[in-house]
């Protein structure tokens, strides 16, 4: 006991082989001593000392069932040893013994190596991983075979899917199992949100701030409802009694092939009519097309503004005014972070910026740093050079990975030779080779994508640079706003604002090819 902490119960564990100690290295004696001075330094408590004369490639060793029965009952904490292969020259039996340990919780130490970094280790470690990618892989196929298997018999699968708002999921109940049942209450929160869409023409996000103001709770996350949901509710065709299962892909409703689908007749009981879910899809589509056609005005900046104080994004927003007596639009741009639905709850406070005040600023700074084509013209050739070696880092790329390929054949073949009894030296020192490869390759492979990303923004860019350069000799300031948001993309223009501060970003072809920076204006 040190510091009121109790000390770990260690079993420090020495071998040698029965035939030929002397070429192990080292003797009995001399591993014992060094484990446990090991020990000492480390503050562990040595609760037991197993020594045998035995060899390291069967695992039927009296000291070693001894230890075995230790850990399993979980009598010590950790299991000490001279080196790794002390404990097994086998590394399938390395790989049963560590996973008994970490199973009871028993850590494994080495005097001379860390263990997971050894080259046996690395073997174990290859092994278990490749055991363990395998028996993922039959995992997810049962699963996927039982899921099926499930809704061919006319029964919900299981999983997120299963638990929808207006209904409550029956997972095991006789006959009834895998079906839905209607929960009143919520039920009648769906009725309501057909008959806003449909009768009082509330689009969905009204719909969704009509629900937060009520307060009502959504099926998890309590009152704290998304247009997502709302949305999900008013197109998910289960409301009306037809159920469909494997419809997802990619996290997303209904957009799986349909021929992949497979109908449940009768799992959900209906809660609306076939004419009212028909009557919500048509003004869905009809509130999507008033949407578009109430954008009021295109803004320049669109996508390129910032907010310096949260991160979010600004968007541009018009609303009618009155001023002196006269109607008209307040056209700005605003942070989402400010915003309900974006940010129900410590919603920023930075300020709105008038769109034609700010478009105009930032158009004004960059035509400034913009006017002088010379600059431009050598950025081309730069980036003319380095779009050519394009193909021959490509070509180098393609090699190395064949390479990679290689080793990964190279390496399941090892371990088959390790399954088979192959000489353990042997098998280590190729796995130790095929390990050296692997990492200088994957460094090559990691330059060489880097080359290439710069090389293929170059050669993607520079079309945009050079009619960039004719639009130079004329008047920048005579651009249509087409060309300008080309300009502004061009150059990956961001805009950070904070308060009454305006600072400009972008990469911009100057000498030194470096990030321009405005000072707040």
């Amino acid at each position: 006991m040190e510091g009121g902490k109790e000390a770990m119960r260690a079993a420090i564990y020495c071998r040698v082989s029965t035939d030929n100690q002397e070429q192990e290295g080292t003797s009995l004696q001399t591993q014992l001593e060094a484990c446990l001075k090991y020990c000492q330094d480390k503050g562990y408590e040595v609760a037991y000392c197993f020594s045998e004369a035995y060899s390291g490639l069967t695992l039927e060793r009296p000291k070693l069932n001894e230890l075995r029965e230790l850990i399993r009952n979980e009598q010590i904490d950790l299991v000490v040893v001279y080196c790794l292969d002390r404990l097994s020259r086998d590394p399938t039996h390395g790989v049963i013994l560590t996973q008994e340990m970490e199973k009871h919780h028993v850590t494994l130490e080495a005097v001379t190596e860390t263990v997971d970094s050894s080259e046996l280790g690395k073997l174990i470690s290859y092994i278990r991983g490749f055991a363990s990618k395998l028996e993922a892989e039959k995992i997810r196929e049962r699963t996927s075979r039982g899921r099926k298997a499930k809704a061919k018999q006319g029964m919900i699968p299981g999983g997120g899917f299963s638990h929808i708002f207006g209904y409550d999921y029956i997972n095991k109940m006789g006959q009834q199992s895998g079906r839905r049942v209607i929960n009143e209450n919520e039920a009648e929160i769906v009725r309501k949100i057909y008959h806003w869409l449909v009768d009082d023409h509330m689009t969905t996000f009204a719909i969704v701030f009509r629900l937060r103001e009520l307060q009502i709770p959504t099926k998890k996350s309590g009152s704290h409802w998304r247009r997502s949901a709302v949305y999900n509710i008013l197109t998910n065709p289960a409301y009306t009694g037809r159920t469909y299962a494997f419809t997802t892909a990619n996290h997303k409703q209904f957009s799986r092939d349909k021929a992949d689908w497979i109908e449940l007749p009768g799992v959900t009981p209906r809660i609306i009519s076939d004419e009212l879910f028909e009557a919500a899809k048509e003004r869905l589509k009809l509130n999507k097309a008033n949407a578009m056609r109430n954008t009021k005005r295109a803004y320049l900046l669109k996508g390129c503004v910032r907010c310096a104080q949260c991160g979010h994004t600004y968007t541009g927003r018009s609303s009618r005014n009155l001023k002196d007596g006269k109607h008209g639009l307040d056209i700005r741009y605003i942070c989402s972070g400010k915003q309900r639905m974006m940010v129900p709850v410590n919603r920023c406070h930075n300020r709105s910026w008038q769109a034609d005040k700010l478009e105009s600023m930032v158009w004004t700074e960059i035509e400034r740093v913009l006017d002088n084509p010379e600059l431009i013209i050598k950025e081309i050739e730069k980036q003319r050079q380095d779009a050519n070696e394009l193909g021959v880092k490509e070509a180098e790329l393609q090699q190395v990975e064949r390479q990679l390929k290689a080793l990964d054949r190279d390496q399941a073949q090892l371990l088959q030779w390790a399954l088979k009894g192959f000489p353990e030296d042997q098998v280590i020192a190729e796995n130790k080779k095929l390990n050296a490869g692997r990492e200088r390759l994957k460094a090559q492979r990691a330059e060489l994508e880097t080359q290439i990303k710069a090389s293929q923004e170059a050669r993607i860019s520079l079309p945009k640079v050079e009619h960039f350069v004719e639009l130079i000799h004329q008047k920048l300031t005579t651009l249509d706003f087409e060309t300008k948001r080309q300009v502004l993309d061009m150059l990956g223009i961001k805009v950070w604002l904070d308060g009454d501060n305006v600072e400009i970003t972008g990469v911009l072809p100057t000498e030194e090819d470096a990030i321009v920076t405005t000072q707040p204006l």
